[in-house]
């Protein structure tokens, strides 16, 4: 695409009257104290207002979108800009548009995602409400930094500037407020330049409550963090589990313990036994979950893990799968043949399960690898004919 202009001013609009006409007036006289060439478009997400008429009457350019939410009006807006360079930003005055050239120096320095970050720029009194400002904003953005490996302070600064053509090929599909999230996450996975601006937050001039839900959207952003983050959702609890169990469960196949007069015995071996399968099951998940996102283009590929995932053919995991299914065949025969020893009368209990729970844990176990292969043989299926297309 050839940009006709070297900056795209965006806003997404839902009626907006009493606040759209002062955002594009800023807007105008940012881009005149920069000396840009740019245009403004306001996203409309299907106004009922006045907010369509007064951003036409100013020179505004208005592409109508029927999706409602605001991912949407945004991606929207994206795909029809004449920009070679975007700055978006919402039209409730809650932020300035006059104050761009910072965000303008670090595109034109080659950052392909420039971020505001409203606690280095300052929150005047009103902006934020208590909670977002001490408790979601902080802990999204660091569970964020901690999920994603990204330096970004403030994950929801509505204001950022971005290059267009870079944007758009991360694919961004989220309809709701968590594109916000998206857009930051899927540029660090992508290993995009990015950066920080302070940005100022200011009321909001609308006087009224605004789109945002605290509880409804803040779970969908944490959701969002979640889902994207297969490593720290279901790869690290996983491993943990594993091992826990696994280590414990040794201990006490070998013999019971005592912990200031507490005995563990084999209940806590079944415990124990169960908490390594869980922990199977999460890295299961995790390997579906991350091949899964790489196919749908939700996460970006990786040579390591395409490597690893190499070893778990469909006839490796078979072998595995019977290896184990008849180690817990033979200790299940092991078992009966204690039991035929006493005539099949009855047994002492902690002896005979130290056999027969890790027998019924391993005659699991290998029926699961041998279904998570055939899964993963599925995919595997799924991958060549898409790469075929």
């Amino acid at each position: 695409m050839n940009n006709a202009f070297e900056l795209t001013i965006l806003m997404p609009c839902l009626n907006e009257e009493l606040t759209l006409g002062k955002c594009i007036e800023r807007a105008l006289r940012g881009i005149i104290s920069n000396a840009l060439i740019a245009e403004i478009l306001v996203a409309d997400n299907g106004s009922t207002d006045h907010s369509v008429a007064i951003a036409e009457s100013m020179g505004a350019r208005v592409v109508h979108v029927k999706e409602k939410g605001y991912g949407n009006a945004l991606r929207a807006g994206i795909e029809a800009a004449k920009g070679k360079y975007i700055i978006m930003g919402d039209s409730d005055c809650s932020y300035d548009f006059e104050a761009i050239g910072p965000f303008m120096e670090k595109l034109r320095e080659g950052y392909d995602l420039v971020m505001g970050n409203r606690f280095k720029g300052g929150i005047k009194k009103g902006a934020m409400p208590f909670l977002h400002r001490y408790l979601g904003n902080p802990v999204l953005s660091f569970i964020g930094r901690l999920f994603f490996g990204s330096s970004i302070g403030d994950f929801h600064c509505g204001l950022r500037g971005f290059n267009r053509q870079a944007i758009c090929q991360l694919r961004l599909s989220t309809a709701g407020m968590e594109f916000a999230s998206e857009m930051v996450v899927k540029a660090s996975l992508n290993r995009l330049n990015i950066c920080e601006v302070p940005a100022v937050l200011y009321p909001d001039e609308r006087g009224r409550l605004p789109h945002l839900r605290t509880w409804r959207d803040g779970w969908r952003h944490l959701r969002f963090l979640l889902v994207y983050s297969p490593r720290w959702l279901f790869f690290y609890p996983g491993l943990f589990l594993i091992v826990f169990g696994l280590i414990m469960s040794v201990i006490l196949i070998v013999a019971k313990v005592e912990v200031r007069e507490v005995h563990f015995d084999v209940h806590s071996l079944l415990y124990l036994s169960a908490t390594f399968y869980l922990g199977f099951q999460l890295m299961s998940f995790y390997v579906f979950a991350r091949y899964f996102g790489i196919l749908n283009n939700m996460l970006p590929d990786s040579v390591g893990f395409r490597r690893i995932f190499k070893l778990f053919s469909l006839e490796r995991g078979l072998f595995v799968g019977l290896l184990i299914g008849g180690t817990g065949f033979a200790l299940s025969a092991y078992a009966l043949s204690i039991w035929k020893n006493t005539g099949f009368g009855a047994l002492e209990v902690s002896q005979v399960l130290r056999i027969v729970i890790p027998a019924v844990f391993f005659l699991i176990l290998g029926v699961q690898i041998i279904l998570n292969s055939f899964f993963l043989g599925i995919l595997g299926l799924s991958a060549n004919t898409q790469s075929d297309e």
